[in-house]
């Protein structure tokens, strides 16, 4: 028998409550109690360690060909923001944008271990320009992506072209796609 790839499912359109369920908190650890007229949830206390295997294992149960777990996706998510928000005065829309971007490259299985700091990178950077970010912010966006994520600037700006066709060139995305990233971006600040 031949070996074979696993298969990649065809998303008809992206959903921004998808890959990064704002539920996924609390793994297995929770018990649902269905009363008459009153439903509750009990939380159980697990130790972050166990808590975050459990949560990994239900992502990659569910998105058996993504090649990145939640707690990394999470991760790249929060020094996303940190570089283009905390380090570089950004507006959070611009993060919101380049989440989607990053999402959706992640959804079509294209984000590895050897690429992932640069598909984000080059995912804030498109973000950036798309949001007509001036020279100077833009130069120090690339020093701050550069030092974040511990890149190469020559290899970082190779990867915008790539990225931009993985998108298919459409860097203009419904504002359904972005505002959920942006809510929760404004609610975490």
């Amino acid at each position: 028998a031949a070996s074979e790839e696993p298969v990649v499912p065809l998303l008809p359109h992206y959903d921004p409550y998808l890959l990064d369920d704002p539920e996924w908190r609390s793994g297995k650890h929770r018990t649902v109690l269905n009363l008459p007229c009153y439903m509750t949830t009990i939380i159980d206390y697990a130790k972050p360690s166990e808590l975050k295997k459990d949560l990994n294992e239900m992502f990659k149960e569910r998105f058996p060909h993504i090649q990145l777990t939640l707690s990394k996706l999470r991760s790249l998510k929060r020094e996303m923001k940190k570089i283009a928000v905390d380090d570089c005065r950004m507006e959070e829309v611009t993060v919101a944008q380049a989440y989607v971007y990053f999402e959706k490259l992640v959804l079509q299985g294209k984000i590895n271990k050897q690429n992932r700091k640069y598909c984000a990178g080059a995912c804030l950077l498109l973000a950036a320009k798309l949001n007509d970010t001036k020279k100077a912010q833009l130069g120090k966006l690339i020093e701050a992506i550069e030092d974040t994520f511990r890149l190469n600037r020559k290899d970082l700006i190779a990867f915008e072209f790539p990225v931009l066709v993985a998108l298919e060139f459409s860097l203009h995305v419904p504002d359904t796609e972005v505002y959920p990233h942006y809510r929760r971006l404004s609610y975490l600040s």
